[in-house]
């Protein structure tokens, strides 16, 4: 599958152009059926050759539906997908996950209403270790992208989106985050509109943040649980970490798209370390999730 990536690109997807592709069926792999499967988040747990392992969060919010699975994605057999338990009180509506650079097997995943988990994974059992509101939330947002990274000078940096909608575009911010204490430095916001999908619309569904601050994005359409979707990838801009420690949020006013994908809703985007493959994860609602690879990884 990873071997795959460039050419599936290539054939499945319509690159640097504004007409939407569909990526190959065969190249989609299901990892669930039905509105309780598909995938809002996703991060790298781990790589074996052309085996990934990733983690990989679900948006219910009934007790007792799925929160969290583990999919083993390869070019030689079908993703095996099993379910991680979440212990204690399950949280509402995840929406996104991050990897804490540095701390093994410890993520923190976001919920729609920007509430975050900080989370230690053993097998296939995690367990909180601490619950906390991002900085600077609003109660009328509706929080769908989060990423992690330690920068070249050693800061990590978060980043999170409220999703936006039809008639306001989505909010991206930016801030330091020390893992030990759990505080954030000063943020840095910025507006974020994309010109595709233009109906039924979030403008970000969720963002992938490179080592050297290089943004990506997914877009997407959201017409109810039937579909049919639409999605995009987007260079949305760059973060930079200033020599006074200050982050600073540089977007593009005509972000670079690059691919579409027409019948499926991304939902999670995760970078491969040091390659330009990354994973991609939908949330198809009644037609359950799929997760494919593509080369939008930008330093």
């Amino acid at each position: 599958m990873i071997n795959k990536a460039i050419s599936a690109l290539i054939a499945g997807a319509t690159l640097l152009a504004p007409a939407s592709g569909d990526r190959p069926a065969d190249d989609w792999q299901r990892v669930g059926d039905g509105i309780t499967s598909g995938i809002s988040g996703i991060v790298v747990d781990g790589r074996h050759g052309d085996t990934v392992d990733t983690l990989a969060v679900r948006d219910n919010k009934e007790p007792g539906q799925s929160r969290l699975v583990a999919v083993r994605s390869s070019r030689h057999a079908k993703p095996q997908v099993r379910a991680v338990d979440w212990r204690g009180e399950q949280p509402v509506d995840l929406e996104a996950i991050g990897a804490v650079p540095g701390r093994d097997r410890e993520y923190v995943a976001l919920a729609s209403d920007g509430t975050a988990y900080r989370i230690h994974r053993e097998k296939d059992t995690v367990r909180v270790i601490r619950e906390f509101q991002l900085p600077g939330i609003s109660p009328d947002g509706n929080y769908e992208g989060f990423a992690l990274t330690r920068t070249a000078r050693g800061a990590i940096v978060a980043v999170w989106a409220d999703r936006g909608g039809d008639d306001h575009p989505a909010k991206l911010t930016a801030a330091t985050w020390n893992p030990v204490t759990g505080t954030f430095g000063k943020r840095d916001s910025a507006k974020f509109r994309v010109p595709y999908p233009a109906e039924n619309v979030r403008h970000v569904s969720d963002v992938a943040l490179t080592a050297r601050g290089g943004l990506t994005v997914s877009s997407a359409s959201d017409p109810g649980d039937d579909g049919p979707y639409d999605s995009a990838l987007y260079a949305a801009g760059r973060l930079v970490v200033r020599g006074d420690g200050k982050v600073e949020l540089r977007l593009s006013g005509t972000p670079d798209r690059l691919a579409t994908f027409a019948g499926h809703k991304i939902e999670a985007l995760a970078c491969l370390p040091g390659s330009s493959t990354g994973i991609l994860g939908t949330d198809d609602e009644n037609d359950g999730g799929s997760v494919t690879t593509a080369a939008f990884c930008r330093p």
